[in-house]
C-alpha cells in the first residue's frame, strides 16, 4: 500500500516525488518514459538555476534526485484506475498497485503531422515548443505549422527572434483569436503560406528544407529553413480518469486550488490540467501544491495533527 502513486515521470511527476519523499510518504512513480514532454525540447534556457541545459541532462538530474530520496520508479503504463472505498487500485494489465492517494501528472502529447522525416529530425531542427527552442534560431529562417492560437503565438514570438518566419496553414482562415491573427499578418518578416500543408521534412544530418503542397492546386514546392515548429495542438490522454475527474473540452483535467479533482484523494498537476499556459515551472509548481495537499489530506483522514504545509526550510 503506497501513500501516493504518481502517474507520469516528467517534471511534474518528479517534483511530486521529491515533495512526497520529504514528507516521508511511501511513494511510487509510474511513467512510460522518463522526462515526459521534456524529450521534445532539445535545450532549455528558462528553467531557474540553469542558464542553459540539455533536455536529457535535466531529465537525468531530476531522476537521480528522486532516486536518491528513495522513491520507487517503474516504467509502465497505467491502463485502469478504480477507487474502492478509500483505496485506489491501479492496473497496468500485468500488475496491480494500491494507494491512498494518486497524483495524475502524465502531461500532454504533442499532436504530430505523421509525415516522412518528422521523427528522424525531431531535436534536429523539428520542435514542438517555440518557447523552449525559439531562441536557438536567432537571425535564422523557420517555419510554423498550424492555424490555432498556439501556432499564431509561436509565429509572433519567433518573428522577434528569427530573420524569417513562414506560417503554414491548410486553410485560408485562422482558428485563433482574430486580434492575434491580425498581429501576425502585420509582421513584415512573417510570410503566410495558406491552403498548404507540409508533405515531407528533408535533410541530411539535420533539417534543411520542407516540401509543401497546396491543397487546392496540388502544386508542390520546397521552403529552405533552419527550424520547423509543429503547433497543431496537444492531446490529453485522460480517459483513464474520465469517471473520477471532470474534464474540459480538450479532455484536460479540472482541479481546484489544491489541485484536487472531484474525487477525494485524486489530484492532478502539470500540462494535463486545464489551463492556458504550459511551462515546466508551472508544472513543477502545481506538482508541489498537489503533493502537499495529498499529504494534508492523509493527515486529516488519519486524525493526526496536520503539519504546516508551508515548508520554509532551505535544506
Amino acid at each position: 500500500m503506497y501513500d501516493v502513486i504518481i502517474i507520469g515521470s516528467g517534471p511534474a511527476g518528479f517534483t511530486a516525488g521529491i515533495y512526497a519523499a520529504r514528507r516521508e510518504m511511501k511513494t511510487l512513480i509510474i511513467g512510460k518514459e522518463a522526462g515526459g514532454q521534456l524529450i521534445w525540447a532539445s535545450e532549455i534556457e528558462n528553467y531557474p538555476g540553469f542558464k542553459n541545459i540539455n533536455n536529457f541532462d535535466l531529465i537525468i538530474k531530476m531522476q537521480d534526485q528522486v532516486k536518491s530520496l528513495g522513491v520507487e520508479l517503474k516504467v509502465a503504463e497505467i491502463q485502469k484506475i478504480n477507487k474502492i472505498d478509500d483505496v485506489f487500485e491501479l492496473s497496468t494489465g500485468k500488475e496491480t498497485y494500491k494507494a491512498k492517494t494518486v497524483i495524475v501528472a502524465m502531461g500532454l502529447a504533442p499532436r504530430r503531422l505523421v509525415i516522412p522525416g518528422e521523427e528522424e529530425f525531431t531535436g534536429k531542427g523539428v520542435s514542438y515548443c517555440a518557447n523552449c527552442d525559439g531562441p536557438f534560431y536567432k537571425e535564422k529562417s523557420v517555419a510554423v505549422v498550424g492555424g490555432g492560437n498556439s501556432a499564431l503565438d509561436a509565429a509572433e514570438v519567433l518573428s522577434k527572434i528569427a530573420k524569417k518566419v513562414y506560417l503554414v496553414h491548410r486553410r485560408q482562415e485562422f482558428k485563433g483569436f482574430e486580434a492575434l491573427a491580425e498581429e501576425v499578418k502585420a509582421k513584415e518578416n512573417i510570410e503566410l503560406v495558406l491552403d498548404s500543408k507540409v508533405k515531407e521534412i528533408i535533410g541530411k544530418d539535420k533539417l534543411e528544407k520542407i516540401k509543401v503542397v497546396n491543397v487546392q492546386s496540388g502544386d508542390e514546392f520546397d521552403i529552405v529553413i533552419d527550424g520547423l515548429f509543429i503547433e497543431v495542438g496537444r492531446i490529453a490522454h485522460t480517459d483513464l480518469v474520465k469517471n473520477l475527474a471532470d474534464r474540459d473540452e480538450g479532455a484536460q483535467i479540472l482541479v481546484n486550488e489544491k489541485q484536487m479533482t472531484k474525487t477525494l484523494g485524486l489530484f492532478a498537476a502539470g500540462d494535463v490540467c486545464s489551463g492556458e499556459f504550459k511551462q515546466i515551472t508551472i508544472a513543477t509548481g502545481e506538482a508541489t501544491i498537489a503533493t502537499l495537499a495529498a499529504y494534508q489530506y492523509l493527515q486529516m483522514k488519519s486524525g493526526e495533527k496536520v503539519k504546516p504545509i508551508l515548508d520554509r526550510s532551505i535544506d
